[in-house]
């Protein structure tokens, strides 16, 4: 049974890879839970972004800063194995700062290789209630259908996850309510913006526009952008992919909780057919 993505394993001073960000590492074992509907050997992007996300929100507790933007890279395939998390101020500010969180695993002879980076822009919050507006109404969850998506059945991340894929979405976008079932990290709290990571990677699935029996289309980023802090643990994700002539595609999103429009993302597609 999947209860966790992460379990948490202690903390590792170690940095003898030689770069200069510092920080010490966290340390953590993968679940099943991570495991990819691509390739069960390799993690979903969710459960990556929603770690590295974590790791950025702690390092910005009581700076008075919020996260505006995340941009999970995905630089290789992550394994579903011990993984080592760590963040740091990349760019400080009291009213503008950049943090960056990465994902590192261990190669075959000991050394390592970051598999994940997630670069977030925060920003200092001030009162604009007064000014405050939305580009699209509230979206309503309503009837979902049978099917909820077209990996049905594909053991790992998609366990852990409860689709909702709407039977009448109302236009061309694919619309879909996702609800993570499982904590992040052991039984720790989950915040918020960690339960939409948790999700949100998802919408290349949502806004599929090819086949997945006769297509890949795997994205190598996601893209956040959040004009208003998330709330809850149900998210609606609108989203439509775009597929280029040359084997690249585009899937775009808009990002709702119960509350109304929270923003919206992007994700770039590695197209390819299958033999």
């Amino acid at each position: 049974m999947i209860d966790c993505l992460f379990r948490r394993r202690r903390v590792d001073a170690d940095c003898a890879d030689g770069d200069n960000a510092g920080g010490e590492y966290e340390v953590f074992e993968s679940t099943d839970g991570t495991r990819s509907n691509w390739d069960p050997e390799i993690q979903h992007g969710s459960p990556p972004l929603a770690l590295l996300t974590r790791a950025i929100e702690n390092l910005a507790a009581g700076s008075g800063l919020r996260i505006g933007r995340l941009t999970l890279d995905i630089l290789g395939a992550i394994p579903v194995t011990t993984v080592r998390v760590r963040a740091w101020v990349d760019r400080p500010g009291s009213r503008i700062s950049m943090m960056v969180a990465e994902m590192v695993t261990d190669r075959a002879d000991g050394t390592r290789r970051p598999v994940a980076r997630v670069t977030a822009w925060l920003l200092a919050p001030s009162d604009t209630r007064d000014a405050a507006t939305d580009r699209y109404p509230p979206l309503v969850e309503g009837v979902a259908t049978e099917k909820a998506h077209a990996w049905e059945g594909a053991p790992g991340y998609l366990e852990t996850v409860d689709w909702r894929k709407q039977a009448d979405p109302g236009g061309a976008a694919a619309e879909v309510w996702l609800s993570p079932l499982v904590p992040l990290v052991d039984s720790e709290p989950t915040t918020p913006l960690q339960r939409l990571a948790m999700v949100v990677d998802s919408a290349n699935g949502i806004g599929a526009a090819l086949d997945p029996q006769l297509f890949v289309f795997m994205n190598t980023d996601t893209v956040v952008h959040l004009h208003r802090l998330p709330t809850g643990a149900d998210f609606g994700l609108r989203a439509r992919g775009s597929i280029g002539p040359d084997g690249v595609g585009v899937t775009t999103a808009e990002i709702f909780d119960r509350q109304g429009f929270i923003g919206t993302c992007a994700q770039t597609l590695l197209v390819q057919r299958r033999a």
